[in-house]
Formats: structure tokens, sequence, C-alpha cells
């Protein structure tokens, strides 16, 4: 499936990355009203560890201003969508979108909500350099798929040419446990390299060519921190919180990047804009929010980045439960985008979270009236 097929036209024409609350227009109550003093409102979630400390934050201080209070488990992206399907929880979490397979075999409309920008960072166990490593996305591919063996291999000297590079040799680290961060990760190297995309492909559970194995991305950083010559990936909000040392990648416009919020962010703005141009004659646009934001157009932009998900079935949950996850989306994205920054993350462009929430709104008034 191409990445213009999943996306939202015109929903994401973007604006600033700090969003403003909207007025109230009728059918869009406010978050206080949902939840009168003393009532209870219960809604359950599960699915992807990326997002859960920002989730985790967001509930708690959404039950303290409104009573409706989230429990929400953090299982993984694979056990959300799993989740959601089964019909066990009101609303699952995803780093990974649904494949046309998995929602046409769930025998109901899901959608997918974006909630966050998140991203991939490398790391590495290089000591002594002076300055970050630069790496093109040819030579993380070649890297990954062990073709490069060595850190003192040209391709990769003549892009560090102010470093001095050892001359021993690569130790790859990988996830071994199947994650939305390995999702990422591959659907990068599968968009970068030929060769990737012919074998190990993208998925959760990737069957990596060489390396060893680490469990969630503490066993990812555990095991370069104990190797010298290791490198590995890991989700940039882990990285960024240890200030673990991260390559620069070269994006789509010949730049090294580093994974920092702005450079994050504007892989989204550059994407979605570059897909609203060229789909300019849709002014209807389509419900199908899983857009890949992976080497991203746009001279800032980083090339490992995504979108993470909540995933929301009108028709198994029922309009109230509906009514709850849509008032508690709106409050997220368009009141507390702060939340997001404070924690690491990446929040929403402004007039993309705007017109997420509109069409959310549309997409539960048209489930409404499809069901009396």
């Amino acid at each position: 499936m191409t990445r213009l097929a999943f996306l939202l036209v015109p929903l994401l024409l973007i604006g600033g990355c700090t969003a403003s609350p909207k007025d109230s227009v009728p059918g869009n109550e406010s978050t206080a009203a949902l939840a009168p003093s003393g009532t209870r409102v219960d809604l359950t979630g599960a699915g992807a560890t990326f997002p859960y400390p920002l989730y985790s934050r967001w509930f708690n201080e959404y039950a303290i201003r409104t009573n409706v209070r989230i429990n929400y488990q953090s299982i993984g992206s694979g056990g959300g969508i799993r989740q959601v399907v089964a019909r066990t929880v009101d609303f699952g979490a995803t780093d990974v979108p649904m494949t046309d397979e998995e929602l046409a075999s769930a025998g109901m409309p899901v959608l997918h909500i974006p909630t966050v920008i998140g991203a991939v960072a490398i790391t590495y166990n290089l000591p002594g350099l002076a300055r970050p490593l630069n790496l093109s996305p040819d030579v993380i591919a070649d890297i990954f798929l062990g073709t490069i063996t060595r850190w003192s291999d040209p391709r990769i000297t003549v892009l560090n040419p102010k470093l001095t590079l050892p001359a021993t040799d690569i130790l790859v680290v990988h996830r071994a446990d199947g994650s939305g961060t390995s999702y990422i990760f591959s659907d990068f190297l599968t968009s970068v390299s030929p060769a990737w995309a012919a074998g190990p492909g993208r998925g959760k559970d990737v069957r990596w060519p060489v390396g060893i194995g680490g469990k969630g991305n503490e066993g990812v950083a555990g095991q370069v921190k104990q190797m010298p010559g290791a490198v590995g990936y890991l989700e940039v909000v882990y990285a960024r919180q240890n200030r673990l040392p991260v390559v620069h990648v070269r994006n789509a416009a010949g730049r090294f990047i580093s994974p920092m919020p702005f450079e994050i962010a504007s892989a989204a703005t550059a994407m979605l804009e570059s897909d609203r141009k060229l789909n300019a004659s849709d002014t209807l646009g389509t419900p199908d929010l899983r857009v890949s934001l992976v080497n991203a157009p746009g001279a800032q932009s980083y090339p490992i980045a995504s979108f993470t998900w909540m995933l929301i079935a009108p028709s198994a949950i029922g309009p109230e439960k509906s009514r709850q996850l849509a008032a508690f989306v709106r409050w997220a994205l368009l009141e507390t985008p702060d939340v997001a920054s404070t924690l690491g993350y990446v929040p929403l462009p402004s007039e993309a979270a705007t017109r997420i929430v509109d069409r959310l709104d549309a997409a539960l008034a048209a489930e409404r009236q499809r069901v009396p």
C-alpha cells in the first residue's frame, strides 16, 4: 500500500506546533460537562509501550478534571490491536498501523487517531569520538544486513572525514521482542534499501540477518553499553532521557539530522504538506490516517519518525463510550499539547490536531446515523 493511500486530505494542513482549544460548536461538548461531579465513568485501553508515559500523565490529569477514569495497560502494539479486535478494551494503542487485511478481518471499522509523533534513534558505543557519528540510509541498511562489518569501512569513513574510526568489528544489536520500534525502523530500512525490502522487509517481528537481541529499549541499550563497537536502535525518548549518543542520519534532502523535537516535527510537517499538495483535488479526503513519516522530504526532517495511534472501534463500544473517548482526544490534542513536550515527545502540529479531532467527530456522527 502506498504512503498516499494512508493519508487523510485535507485533514492535515500544517500549522505551528502548539494547539489551542477549539471554540464550542454544536455536538462538541466541553470535557467538564461529560462527567458531572460525583459520576464515575470508566474506560479501558491497552497497547503500545512507547506512548505509555504520556498517556499515563494525560489520563491522570483528565481524571482530576472530569472524573473519567481511564485504565491503560502497556502491553505492546500487537496486544493493543488484538484486544481491540477481540472487543476486550474500549480503545487500543499502537505504533504499527493495522494492515488492510487486519482491518478487513476485524469485521468492524477501526479508526486510527494520531496522538503524538515519535522517532527511532540509532545509538552506538565508540569511545573517544569527538563528534556525533554520521550515517547515510544505505549504510545503515547494509550494517544491519551484515554487508558492512567494520567501523573502518570506506563507506563509513567517507561520511565522517573528521573522525578516526577504529578498525574493529561492528556488533549489531536489535530487538529480540516484537515491537512498534522495530516496525518503524524496518519501515525506514524498507523505504531506503531495495536489498532490505527484498529481504527482511518491514514488521513488528523481523528476521534480523545479523546481530544479537535485547528485550525492550532497556535490553538494546544495555547490550550496546556493554560492548565497544556495538550499534543498535531504540525509541528516541529513551535515548534522550538516558543521554545516549545518537547517529545523525542523512535525510532525503542530503543533510545529516539529529533526532531532536523540531527535526522530528518537521518530518510530519513536510510529509503531510507534500501529500496534501499531491491530493489537492481531493477536497473531502478519506478517514484513513495510517500515514508513514519515514524518509520524509524537507531539509530539516529527521528520517526515522512515526505517528503513534489510538485505535477506536465505535460500533464495538457504543455511542456513550465513543463520545467519552472523543472528548478525551479533543482535550488531549487541543488543550494540553505542552504535556507531550515536557515528557520528551513531539506534539502534533496544531492544524493537524484540530482536523484530526474534527474527523473523529464526523466519523462518530456518521456511526450514530448508521445505528439508530
